[in-house]
């Protein structure tokens, strides 16, 4: 009788671990994202370029995750470019192929300047930036040596 139990006991366990695995995985695809940025010097004068370091940081890494940039300049007038020589078009949507990587903003105004610069995945997550920039005329510093 005690075989008889210890025999039934393990085939219990043996069914109860069996039941516990399951063939479907959980794999996680979607992970969180922010584009993290150096500080971004505030004045600009006209056809004066401004560098924008950044690091795209991911909760985590999955292989299918595609990341793409896009901006949109609702204040004054410019042109944004990447490190590699790419310009881009206001809401057209490139592929980003790296985490860290620089753009540079070139200034073809004298108003105030504003960018807003967004990262998305192929899962639909969207993080935006903005980025401001005052003309920087140099006439505060003229007034001061006038008096």
């Amino acid at each position: 009788m005690k075989k008889f139990s210890a025999y039934f006991l393990y085939t219990l366990l043996l069914g109860a671990i069996v039941c516990a695995c399951s063939d479907d995985l959980d794999v996680h695809k979607v992970y969180t994202f922010d584009l993290v940025t150096m500080p971004v010097q505030k004045k600009i004068v006209q056809n004066e370029t401004a560098e924008i370091r950044c690091t795209l940081v991911r909760e985590g890494d999955y292989d299918q995750a595609r990341y793409y940039i896009r901006y949109f300049q609702p204040d004054g007038k410019g042109e944004l470019c990447m490190d590699d020589g790419t310009v881009f078009l206001p809401n057209d949507l490139y592929l980003l192929d790296r985490t860290m990587f620089r753009l540079y903003y070139t200034s073809h105004c004298t108003d105030q300047q504003t960018i807003d610069v967004y990262i998305e995945d192929n899962f639909g997550q969207v993080v935006q930036t903005t980025f401001s920039f005052q003309n920087d005329s140099g006439d505060d510093e003229n007034s001061e040596d006038e008096d």
